[in-house]
């Protein structure tokens, strides 16, 4: 849905993908079923950020078709140190309105970012609420490993 919420859940920041359909061609991995305004193609530099901001309304997704990076998010207000998880190829995360954000790129990444609202800059920046994402210290945490196509009889678990 690009309501606001995801049919994973609002806690839900990984988002489990549905099986990729497995055929002698290829394969076609299921990303959203949603009402999409606008679709980006972002590329990313190892050891650059993006981000740092939060959206009134608008929700998207960011599928990471390349590289790695470290998603950063809390709630708008919030005062305890956001969340980091790890995003691998093939994973993709989430984020709904008033969700503080921030990305950093480990190695150079491709992104697609799937969102409700139409992405003009005029649209965007009457959106978008830029902050500074305090960046917590330590080890990051790894996410979830994502799972890798393996064929069993045409299914993919």
């Amino acid at each position: 849905m690009m309501d606001g919420t995801a049919p994973h859940g609002p806690e839900t920041v990984l988002v489990p993908l549905e099986p990729a359909i497995v055929e002698p061609r290829g394969y076609i991995q299921p990303l959203v079923e949603a009402a999409i305004r606008s679709a980006l193609v972002i590329f990313s530099k190892q050891g650059e950020a993006r981000s740092d901001h939060y959206h009134l309304t608008d929700c998207h997704y960011l599928y990471v078709v390349s590289g790695r990076m470290v998603y950063l998010h809390r709630l708008h207000g919030d005062p305890d140190p956001p969340q980091r998880v790890i995003v691998e190829a093939g994973q993709m995360v989430f984020s709904p309105p008033m969700v503080e954000h921030r990305v950093e790129f480990l190695e150079d990444t491709v992104c697609v970012t799937l969102s409700r609202n139409a992405r003009d800059q005029a649209s965007y920046e009457a959106d978008v609420r830029r902050i500074t994402m305090p960046v917590p210290e330590g080890p990051v945490p790894a996410g979830l490993v994502p799972e890798r196509l393996i064929s069993d009889g045409g299914a993919v678990r």
